[in-house]
């Protein structure tokens, strides 16, 4: 800028010096006067020009040039950055506010990784011509993630204000079923976060409206969908070929992996989701792959140690996925190759290391009649070992009901006795609550968080009272939470007339113990004549009583907890199958 100004001068000077000499050449005249009065303005011109464009490029801002409301015409580089820093310090520093259709949200800049760039700002304004008679204002650069801002609004807009419909086709069965779009009030992403961008910098409420939107993709664009692929695609199956190996995917399995997907613009595309194709196909692609093992823990002379697990070789899923949508279109055969990729252990040792599985924190044991062979007794065992070698990760919640999945005959459970409607009557999976009343215990004792449980209608001498738990898929559960910072390994055992649970991990109580209070509201049983038939057992009866119990938990040689259990027991009835009442 200073080179121009140089220039500027020195032609100035010479102009100068041209009309003085002009001036004495010859003697005065009327032509010479003009010519004296001309080139004499002409200098003046140049002279005021040159002015002029040093005033206009005075420093490395152009002058007239605004950003922010802050002038940085005519500063240094060095100093517009000083200067626009000082200017907006304190507002950069305060959250932004957010007017989403009404509702004002205050949202960190930090949530939204929102800020503004004083380099490139102040580079931006660099650039351009300057203003000598006027304002010239530039907008900042204020950096923004727009994903994020985008999920926040949608998280926090009230979705029955959105009233755009989005566009989708699902299966019901093997027939696709089409959602037709419509046009109305959503968000607009790009919008928003152009006023985000406009009102943090100047300490500005950004208004962000629901506008009237039409969805991307149209009915006549979800007709094609459903004609070119959606039809065709369960029309046959597709075989795939792993190197020398081939597999199947039936049309149901199709059906369950092909999705349509539509974005929050009304974007309906079509995806294949993995996961799902492949628990569709799940005996399909055994036959070609080697699921990986995790890690685990074994118990060696009673101590924890940790097993390594293995890799596997399964199908690229997503390179699958990519193949299928070419040929789903088509026409039967279709067939489309596939490789296998080597998959690591979701949990490895060193994984399980740093669970601190070390030691045993508790154990309980109860007891049982009928030998290794009874039915029950069978249930009993066959839900022992479905738990044995679970882990319990930090802060994770433990149900039986969803580790062992429903338990029918499938599953390897029996026929014996269980409570329905208050009466002993045989059911599938009948002594599966001796179980759960010993896994209860055996978490009770670790100091285990109680999430949900619920004692037994009536009370059975084999368990100890209040302190016990029933179970019955779906509707009753025994969910425990690991509220401690290392990992909780279970290990269960049983013999012929007992069933133990161990739990392992590192020791972070002194003690837990019960303290009972004594039975109170004792109730005796009545005696029931219920009709003779397989569904009758007869009982002995057991008086009811309500009791109460306390958990004792000790730390550091202080007790730290002290957790209220109280029950109700019902008496059991004397059920006798036949005969009258007396």
């Amino acid at each position: 800028m200073t080179s121009l100004t140089s220039v500027s001068e020195d032609t100035a000077a010479s102009a100068a010096s041209t009309v003085y000499a002009s001036s004495n050449a010859s003697a005065p005249g009327p032509l010479n006067r003009k010519r004296v009065v001309i080139v004499g303005t002409v200098a003046a011109v140049l002279i005021a020009g040159a002015g002029a464009v040093a005033w206009s490029y005075g420093g490395d801002v152009p002058r007239g040039t605004h950003m922010l409301g802050v002038d940085l015409g005519g500063l240094s580089r060095s100093d517009a950055e000083r200067l626009l820093t000082d200017a907006v310090e304190g507002r950069t520093g305060e959250p932004v506010q957010i007017d989403l259709d009404g509702e004002l949200l205050t949202v960190p800049p930090a949530d939204l990784a929102l800020t503004l760039d004083i380099d490139r700002s102040v580079g931006r304004a660099m650039r351009g011509n300057p203003v000598p008679f006027g304002v010239r204002t530039v907008d900042p650069v204020v950096e923004l993630d727009e994903a994020k801002l985008a999920g926040l609004l949608r998280r926090e807009v009230d979705p029955r204000q959105i009233t755009l419909k989005k566009p989708g086709i699902a299966y019901a069965g093997r027939t696709p079923k089409p959602t037709y779009p419509a046009a109305g009030r959503n968000l607009d992403p790009a919008l928003a976060a152009a006023e985000v961008r406009r009102a943090w910098p100047l300490g500005e409420t950004a208004l962000v409206p629901l506008v009237d939107r039409t969805p991307i993709t149209g009915s006549e664009q979800v007709d094609a969908l459903i004609h070119e692929l959606a039809e065709p695609a369960v029309a046959a199956p597709v075989t795939v070929r792993v190197g020398a190996k081939s597999f199947t995917l039936a049309p149901a399995a199709i059906a369950a992996g092909l999705v349509f997907r539509s974005d929050d613009d009304g974007r309906l595309t079509p995806t294949i989701d993995g996961k799902r194709l492949h628990a569709a196909a799940e005996q399909a692609f055994a036959t070609v792959e080697k699921a990986p093992r995790d890690a685990r823990v074994k118990l060696s002379k009673g101590k924890p140690t940790i097993v390594a697990g293995t890799p596997g070789d399964m199908v690229d899923l997503g390179a699958l996925g990519t193949a299928l949508l070419d040929v789903l279109g088509k026409p039967a055969p279709r067939e489309v190759a596939a490789v296998l990729v080597e998959r690591q252990p979701d949990l490895t040792a060193a994984g399980v290391k740093t669970l601190g599985i070390k030691e045993k924190v508790s154990a309980f044991t109860t007891y049982f009649t009928g030998g290794a062979s009874s039915p029950r007794s069978q249930n009993i065992m066959t839900i022992a070992r479905a738990v044995d070698g679970a882990l319990v990760r930090p802060g994770e919640t433990f149900s039986l009901n969803g580790h062992t999945g429903e338990r029918n005959y499938a599953a390897g459970y029996k026929d014996a006795p269980v409570i329905v409607g208050g009466k002993l009557e045989p059911g599938v999976g009948g002594g599966a609550s001796q179980f759960t009343t010993t896994l209860f215990n055996a978490a009770y004792y670790a100091g285990l968080e109680d999430v949900e449980h619920k004692p037994h209608s009536f009370y059975f001498s084999r368990y100890p009272a209040v302190i016990e738990s029933t179970i019955f898929y779906p509707t009753l559960d025994l969910k425990f939470k690991n509220t401690t910072p290392y990992g909780i390994f279970i290990d269960t055992s049983y013999t012929s007339g007992s069933v133990t649970v161990r739990m392992f991990s590192t020791k972070v109580y002194d003690s837990v113990k019960t303290v009972r209070g004594p039975r109170r509201n004792v109730t005796s049983p009545p005696t029931v004549h219920r009709e003779p038939g397989p569904k009758c057992i007869e009982s002995s009866g057991l008086p009811g009583f309500t009791q109460d119990a306390w958990r004792v938990i000790r730390k550091d040689g202080e007790e730290v907890v002290r957790e209220k259990f109280s029950w109700r027991y019902d008496p059991e009835p004397r059920f006798v199958c036949g005969g009258e009442e007396p």
